[in-house]
């Protein structure tokens, strides 16, 4: 399984995401938005999805930090 995560670097919700996946053996590639801001908004855009952190699993949408802890918890990340 591989992730893709768009981050802010001060948000606790992104370094939870980012804990439950290091937690699970998950690689991600981290897009840090700090100073991207109008880039971050095209991505909320497309995936209608307006905080961070926004989560693909192989390449599926799937949330932010509140599914992927469901996921964790429904034992589907394993």
């Amino acid at each position: 399984m591989e992730a893709e995560i768009w981050t802010w670097s001060f948000c606790p919700f992104c370094k939870d995401a980012k804990k439950i996946l290091i937690e699970n053996n998950i690689e991600f590639k981290e897009h840090i938005m700090d100073d991207k801001v109008d880039e971050l908004q095209k991505i909320k855009d497309k995936y209608n999805h307006q905080t961070v952190p926004i989560i693909l699993l192989n390449g599926n949408f799937i949330g932010g930090c509140d599914e992927l802890i469901k996921l964790e918890k429904s034992g589907k990340l394993n």
